[in-house]
């Protein structure tokens, strides 16, 4: 067919075209290549420059650091410090054991471990885990390759292809309960298997701590070379004194065992300072509260690893140091004392059925001038038992309603606000208002008596109308008979008003003693409500019926009176001592003190007149004098009594009686301020609190030589 003229143009550009295309191709080409080879030999020539610059210019630092990776060091612990008595008599101390460990290495399989295992059995006696378990046991099974491919063999097609989570638990779950049905040589080496597979990456763990002879100690020494990881040791018992079977071991607290390792809700804070998980660390009170203090400085060894990451041998470069020592305030013989004196008293209290729904009983002991704790001690007491348990903690645990010991803090508020001024006298009568109950102290509840009292009398008397006056005089208006109380009794402000100056004596706010899980007591907040009516209950706070405070509270409020107004804090700690030559107790290296938490505000003038209602409420004459029995004490002392009204937690049907009581002695250079806390009676014994605090004062001036 013959094409047409323009459709024959049409195809001859279309020609042209095409070849012009494959002419600009052919040009590209070459270009591209050379391109291509010159980024290959620029790179080439950066990749040389770079290795001749490690291999000449860092060649040394690259020649340390590959010897860095296979020489680490390994920490070990040492030690914990020495847990005295003000005396000097270890109460606690540490027990060294020789000990065979493992440190485990960066590639060592459970197979390697099985190895050493049954080598060190050949070696050395560890007695079969009586608690090894079937988990414990599969593992010791698993570890053998032979029996590890059984396994694998055993699983299914989905098990091992479809379903990859929780692998090395399917093979657990394919051993059967025949295999695992070890002799006894098998137990021990499960039992050591155990241990050593329990180790992190070269992480250090006991095989053996207990029982290690010197043949045992000598054969794994000359074979350490044969058994990669494994050497010996010295490991550390917590060892308590044979006297100790008492309080004290209960104020000293726990520390964590290897296994336990470090608290949980403490493990980030404790890994930071440098801590091993599996490390021994204070669990409770003291141990606790001076662990950094009583923490060992650990050992350090020098652990070379092999090509596969196994350890080779290890040396010790920097040797362990015991933790420092610390001193108590308490001397044992004298906590003793106090604790056999609350137990006779209390335990009679119980045999004759009036403490049958009594919670516990307490009892504090401490220098008003420094804060030093000299006795610290309770007892619990279950009310279907007539058995006593041992609860010193319970001092600072544990709080019940103070009754009128303190009255002393009542005054001190109408001080702070005017409400008196000096030693005032206010009318002690019944106080009945509108709408509640008769409130008057406990010799005058009879309408229209009326008895006039300056303030050291209503303190040695223990008057309630007078502290109640102080508390309208702070509301602003004047007694009379079933008049009704202004909106502010029960407004926050009023009550803070008395509370502030409790707590300014310690009542009701933490004492500040270097122990953990202080209680600051239960301060109602309750105002004006139907459970809480606001104004009486400011009326009951003023006589100590409404919060709850604690032995330890009630012993630094006798403190504060005692040495004229300054809170001080409670301490059982004296000091932290380092370690002589032969590791026993050393020079000081810190001395504790009691901080100063605040000063009573008010006048030297109006103190005096508040410690000379505690003088007298011990020396006084009058049918009334509430602390009389005290008066025959070795020191002259000063106290103020209290009961109140309660219903116990182990039956709400019944009312009972706290019997309290804080005392300071001697009266002109006070060096013992204590408390005494007997809650929930079946009836008033005030003779019982004083005779403890009697008893007490006496023990404190026959064991320290005071006159």
């Amino acid at each position: 067919m013959k094409l047409t003229n323009p459709l024959k143009k049409f195809f001859e550009k279309l020609k042209l075209a095409d070849e012009s295309g494959r002419n600009q191709n052919r040009s590209h080409i070459p270009f591209r290549l050379n391109f291509l080879f010159f980024v290959i030999f620029a790179l080439f020539v950066i990749l040389v420059t770079r290795l001749g610059y490690l291999q000449i210019v860092e060649g040394d630092k690259m020649k340390a650091e590959m010897k860095a990776s296979t020489t680490i060091t390994v920490k070990e612990n040492a030690p914990r410090g020495v847990i005295y008595d003000a005396k000097g008599t270890a109460l606690v101390k540490n027990v060294s054991n020789a000990a065979i460990t493992f440190t485990r290495g960066n590639s060592m399989e459970a197979s390697d471990i099985l190895k050493l295992a049954n080598e060190l059995n050949k070696l050395i006696d560890v007695p079969a885990d009586e608690n090894l378990s079937d988990r414990d046991k599969k593992d010791y099974w698993l570890a053998d390759k032979d029996h590890l491919k059984e396994a694998e063999d055993r699983l299914s097609f989905k098990e091992k292809n479809l379903d990859n989570t929780n692998e090395y638990q399917k093979l657990v779950d394919k051993v059967k309960d025949s295999e695992i049905q070890l002799n006894e040589d098998q137990l021990k080496v499960a039992t050591i298997f155990k241990r050593m597979n329990a180790a992190s990456a070269l992480s250090t763990v006991f095989v053996k701590n207990e029982g290690v002879s010197d043949e045992e100690l000598a054969v794994v020494a000359e074979r350490a070379s044969e058994l990669p990881g494994v050497s010996t040791g010295i490991d550390w018992d917590r060892s308590y004194n044979d006297a100790l079977d008492g309080s004290l071991k209960s104020i000293l607290g726990t520390i964590t065992t290897e296994k336990e390792g470090l608290p949980a809700e403490e493990a980030d804070a404790l890994l930071k300072k440098g801590y091993a998980r599996n490390d021994r660390v204070g669990k409770s009170y003291l141990e606790k509260q001076y662990e950094d203090q009583l923490q060992g400085k650990k050992g350090e060894y020098k652990v070379t690893l092999n090509q596969n990451g196994n350890i080779e041998k290890q040396k010790e470069v920097k040797k362990g140091e015991k933790g420092s020592n610390i001193v108590l305030t308490i001397n044992s013989d004298f906590q003793k004392k106090v604790e056999d004196i609350l137990r006779k008293h209390y335990q009679g209290l119980v045999d004759s059925g009036v403490a049958k729904y009594s919670p516990g009983a307490y009892a504090v002991a401490m220098n008003p001038n420094t804060g030093e704790v000299y006795a610290m001690t309770g007892f619990t007491h279950d009310p279907n038992s007539k058995t006593l348990e041992e609860n010193s903690l319970g001092t600072i645990t544990s709080a019940f309603v103070p009754g009128s010991v303190v009255k002393g803090g009542t005054v001190t508020a109408g001080y702070q606000t005017g409400a008196i001024s000096g030693n005032d006298t206010l009318i002690d009568q019944p106080i009945k208002l509108s709408g509640t109950a008769l409130k008057g102290s406990i010799y005058n509840k009879v309408l229209g008596n009326q008895i006039p009292l300056n303030t050291v009398k209503a303190l040695e008397w223990s008057s309630n109308a007078y502290m109640m006056q102080i508390v309208l005089r702070m509301l602003g208006v004047q007694y009379q008979q079933n008049m009704s109380l202004p909106d502010s009794a029960s407004s926050k402000e009023m009550y803070d008003k008395l509370r502030n100056a409790f707590a300014a004596y310690g009542m009701g706010v933490k004492t500040g003693i270097d122990l953990p899980n202080e209680f600051s007591g239960y301060i109602n907040d309750q105002f004006g409500t139907d459970n809480a009516p606001g104004g009486g209950n400011l009326l009951d706070l003023s006589f100590g019926q409404y919060d709850t405070y604690t032995p330890m509270q009630l012993a630094q409020y006798a403190a504060t009176v005692a040495n004229g107004g300054t809170r001080i804090s409670p301490h059982v700690v004296k000091g932290i001592y380092n370690n002589n030559d032969s590791g026993g107790l050393g020079t000081i290296q810190q001395e504790i003190t009691g901080k100063k938490l605040g000063q009573v505000n008010i006048t030297a003038d109006q103190m005096g007149i508040i410690k000379e209602g505690f003088y007298q409420a011990v020396h006084g004459s009058d049918a009334y004098t509430t602390a009389r029995d005290l008066a025959s004490a070795k020191l002259n002392p000063a106290a103020k009594t209290g009961t109140a009204e309660t219903v116990p937690e182990s039956n709400p049907n019944v009312n009972t009686i706290n019997s309290n009581i804080v005392a300071y002695a001697p009266y002109d250079k006070p060096q013992v301020a204590i408390s005494v806390m007997l809650p929930n009676l079946d009836e008033e014994h005030d003779d019982t609190n004083k005779a403890i605090a009697k008893d007490i004062i006496d023990a404190f001036a026959d064991t320290y030589g005071v006159q």
